[in-house]
C-alpha cells in the first residue's frame, strides 16, 4: 500500500488553510494549499488526497475535474458542523470520508490513513468508470438504443422490430457502436456499459 504524503488542500478560507497547513505539517505531510477548484485543475498529477471545505459545489467540481483528467485522487470534505444532507452529498458525489472542523491531529492522521488503503481499489475503479463512460458518449442515440436492446439480451430481429427499423439497419448500428467503444465483441460493449453504469 503507498502512503499518502501530500494534501491537496482547497479552502478559500486563508486563516483555515494556514492552521491545516499546519497542523498536518507536524505529521510530515506536505500541504498543497488552494483558494478553490480553478487554482488546483491540472495540478493533481502526484499520488495524494484532496482536502477540500464544502462550499459552492467545490466536492463536486473537484470530482468533475478528475473525471475530465483521468486521474482520481481520494477525496475527504470537511466543515464546521456539518449538516448531514451535506455530508450525504458529498459522499453521493464521490467523496471517500468528511470530517468535522476542527479536527484533531490523530483524527486526520487516521482518516489519511485510511484513504491510502482504499486509494489504489478505489482509483482503479473510477478510472475505469471514467474511461467506459467516454466510449459510451462517442455513441449516437441510436448506438446507445441498439447496445441497452443488446444488453438486454434481444436479437437483432427483435431490436430491429422494437426500434421500427430493419434488421440490416441494426447491424449496421451494432458494427459502428462496437467501433465506436473500441470493443472487440458484444461481450466487451456490455461490461464498458456496466463499469460506466449505463445499464444496471
Amino acid at each position: 500500500m503507498r502512503s499518502i504524503s501530500k494534501i491537496f488542500l482547497v479552502d478559500s478560507d486563508m486563516r483555515r488553510r494556514a492552521s491545516i497547513s499546519h497542523c498536518l505539517s507536524q505529521c510530515d505531510i506536505h500541504v498543497d494549499p488552494y483558494e478553490n477548484v480553478s487554482e488546483l485543475r491540472g495540478r493533481m498529477s502526484d499520488f495524494g488526497l484532496v482536502l477540500i471545505h464544502d462550499e459552492k459545489n467545490e466536492i463536486s467540481r473537484a470530482i468533475d475535474c478528475m473525471a475530465e483528467a483521468g486521474n482520481w485522487l481520494p477525496v475527504i470534505g470537511f466543515a464546521e458542523n456539518p449538516d448531514p444532507r451535506a455530508v450525504a452529498r458529498a459522499i453521493h458525489s464521490g467523496a471517500i470520508d468528511y470530517l468535522a472542523w476542527p479536527f484533531a491531529e490523530e483524527e486526520i492522521v487516521g482518516v489519511i490513513d485510511d484513504a491510502a488503503a482504499a486509494a489504489e481499489t478505489i482509483g482503479a475503479r473510477r478510472n475505469r468508470e471514467f474511461m467506459a463512460r467516454k466510449r459510451i458518449d462517442r455513441l449516437s442515440k441510436r448506438e446507445r438504443e441498439v447496445l441497452l436492446s443488446v444488453a438486454n439480451g434481444l436479437s437483432s430481429q427483435k431490436i430491429a422490430e422494437q426500434l421500427d427499423i430493419s434488421p440490416r439497419t441494426v447491424e449496421i448500428h451494432r458494427s459502428n457502436m462496437l467501433n465506436k467503444m473500441g470493443a472487440s465483441n458484444t461481450s466487451e460493449a456490455i461490461r464498458f456499459a456496466v463499469e460506466a453504469d449505463f445499464i444496471a
